[in-house]
């Protein structure tokens, strides 16, 4: 029954599997746990690479398995500790490529917006921060950037962002970076 909620198969490699493995290692105690879903890297340049074929299949492949998660979580009473990120390492243009002429549709990588969502964890459910222009080019308010990601991430772990560091090459650095950009949002804490 578990397994059919995560659309899991035993022995298969999937991002299914990973999210069940995911649940037990938390479960255990494992304070953290990070999965990797390669194939969004989505720049239409063919059939196999293009929002309108493959986008949606690799929706299909994390739907069922992140929701089982989060409703797992929930239910076994460790939503609330445990930290869900969905992301990836960048943004994407919100026009279509075109790369080397492609007539597919395609995204390329964009710096300035991002979107992520957060779960459990002590974050504020069901809000949206941080808004566009109407091209989803560059934030136009609640701007977050990634130190402040780093820094939520750290914050909820009970970590104290601002004064954690390591030696590094005989200096004293911050996991996120060495000056005081990043900040905390209560807006998006519960």
């Amino acid at each position: 029954e578990t397994q059919e909620a995560y659309g899991a198969e035993p022995g298969g490699a999937s991002f299914a599997n990973n999210c069940l493995l995911a649940r037990r290692l938390i479960e255990q105690g494992v304070r953290y746990v990070q999965l990797f879903d390669w194939g969004w890297d989505i720049h239409g340049t063919g059939k196999g690479d293009d929002i309108e074929n493959h986008l949606p299949n690799k929706c299909k492949q994390i739907d069922q398995p992140i929701t089982a998660l989060l409703k797992d979580l929930k239910q076994r009473g460790l939503f609330e500790e445990t930290l869900v990120v969905w992301g990836g390492e960048f943004g994407r243009t919100s026009m279509n490529e075109a790369r080397n002429g492609s007539t597919f549709l395609g995204r390329d990588h964009h710096p300035h917006c991002y979107t992520i969502w957060m779960a459990g964890g002590g974050i504020k459910p069901g809000i949206v921060y941080g808004e566009t222009d109407e091209l989803g080019y560059f934030v136009t308010k609640d701007k977050f950037s990634v130190r402040d990601l780093q820094a939520t991430i750290l914050n909820q772990m009970g970590l104290d962002p601002f004064r954690l560091n390591f030696a590094h090459k005989g200096l004293q650095e911050r996991l996120i970076g060495p000056t005081d950009e990043a900040r905390l949002h209560p807006e998006i804490l519960a």
